[in-house]
């Protein structure tokens, strides 16, 4: 069956996402818009999910538990997971590879950790967007060990697409899915045979999709996600 998705957004937790962007607030547009499931995937943390998951299961919205990386290289990689508490445990490991650089809300944005009432409970000191100590390959291998899906984020758009970031990509990465952003080219050689996903990459509730972008799967369910992904 299929199910319309947005597997890529961002909540107020990101310095760069809107402070609309709350817990409530993300999960009741994307129950206005009609979608099946979603992924929150703030940057380098999945510090938001919990109160997420919890709104979502009440208004019945599936949520693929994710985060946006940064690596060494500064290309962003997504990294899905099949529980939240997958997610933050994951989250809770690279947060030590974060360098010690503090956030300046004035420059980059609040970081704001809500509750499921969308009221702030504290905010993120280290900033959230730079990017971690690990490589590419590191971070493919870390999130794979973990069970999890390592996919590299908007490959084809700006400077923390993995083709611009690398100059190409590494062929020698067994991606199991690639992000293309939409509208945009993408090069006819070095790109593999795998599924491709499109997603917003929202950072304000009107950029979220509408019922645009559908996955053929069992269920609005990460496992029914993993199933599709993983069996090519």
């Amino acid at each position: 069956m299929k199910y319309a998705v947005d597997l890529h957004m961002h909540s107020c937790l990101s310095p760069c996402g809107d402070m609309d962007m709350t817990p409530n607030n993300i999960v009741n547009m994307c129950k206005l818009k009609e979608l099946d499931m979603i992924a929150v995937t703030d940057h380098n943390t999945a510090g938001q999910l919990e109160p997420i998951k919890l709104i979502a299961d009440a208004l019945g919205v599936g949520l693929l538990p994710g985060l946006e990386l940064t690596t060494a290289e500064d290309a962003h990689m997504l990294a899905y997971f099949r529980t939240v508490e997958e997610a933050q445990a994951f989250s809770d490991e690279i947060y030590q590879h974060l360098p010690p650089i503090k956030n300046k809300p004035s420059l980059f944005g609040v970081q704001a950790y809500m509750n499921d009432d969308d009221e702030i409970i504290r905010e993120e000191e280290k900033l959230l967007i730079s990017a971690l100590d690990l490589s590419v390959d590191d971070l493919f291998k870390m999130v794979t060990d973990r069970g999890g899906l390592a996919i590299p984020a908007h490959i084809n758009r700006g400077s923390n697409g993995i083709l611009q970031a690398l100059g190409f990509l590494p062929p020698d990465i067994p991606f199991p899915a690639l992000e293309v952003s939409i509208g945009l080219p993408l090069p006819h050689k070095g790109i593999p045979p795998v599924k491709q996903l499109h997603s917003s990459d929202a950072h304000y509730l009107e950029n979220i999709f509408e019922r645009t972008e559908f996955l053929d799967l069992d269920a609005p369910t990460p496992d029914a996600f993993f199933d599709y992904i993983l069996h090519q």
